[in-house]
């Protein structure tokens, strides 16, 4: 791993209220510790607080993607039916391609523990070379979430062009195909 480059990751809380301090962020912490425990591979966080402003989450996942360089980009909140969740509208809005396995897996993770997951429009998209996933807000609902799609996650880098990322198997295991899996340094 001496080599490897440093994979920038954009960690983005979407709240009205948390950007009002209102309340403090848990959504950054949460993701935080989540990767922190899960990736082997060198890693920094991008990190962002907005509200529930579409042009800014537009201008904000852009910037993530196109300047700052992030590979992954993670958003929490603003997924639900309420008027101002308008995370998947400005995703979906900056995306080159879609990928509804995303959402779909998600909707079905969350719903083993909560019947409102079928409310979630929660998106997968990818820009350029970067993939944006958009997670629950609540940190019990983050950690769930990643833990039933990560997996996935490292190989569609891979696909687009991204730094290769390499897991803590005993918290979660990267699935690649065989001829994808690199040999460990």
């Amino acid at each position: 791993m001496n080599n490897q480059t440093t994979a920038l990751i954009g960690l983005v809380t979407i709240s009205d209220r948390a950007t009002q301090g209102v309340y403090e962020d848990q959504g950054i912490p949460a993701l935080n510790d989540w990767l922190g425990n899960a990736l082997a591979s060198p890693w920094r966080a991008v990190t962002r607080l907005i509200p529930d402003e579409q042009a800014q989450i537009e201008a904000t996942l852009r910037q993530l993607a196109d300047d700052e360089g992030c590979c992954l980009v993670l958003t929490t909140g603003g997924t639900g039916p309420a008027p101002r969740d308008v995370t998947p509208e400005a995703t979906l809005a900056v995306a080159d391609k879609v990928l509804p396995g995303f959402g779909e897996q998600m909707r079905a993770v969350s719903l083993k523990y909560v019947p409102t997951a079928i409310l979630s429009r929660q998106v997968g998209v990818v820009r350029k070379q970067c993939l944006i996933v958009n997670l629950p807000g609540q940190p019990k609902a983050i950690k769930e979430t990643l833990d039933g799609v990560f997996a996935a996650v490292p190989y569609c880098i891979d696909l687009i062009g991204g730094p290769y990322l390499e897991t803590r198997e005993e918290i979660i295991k990267a699935f690649r195909p065989k001829s994808a899996i690199r040999a460990k340094a």
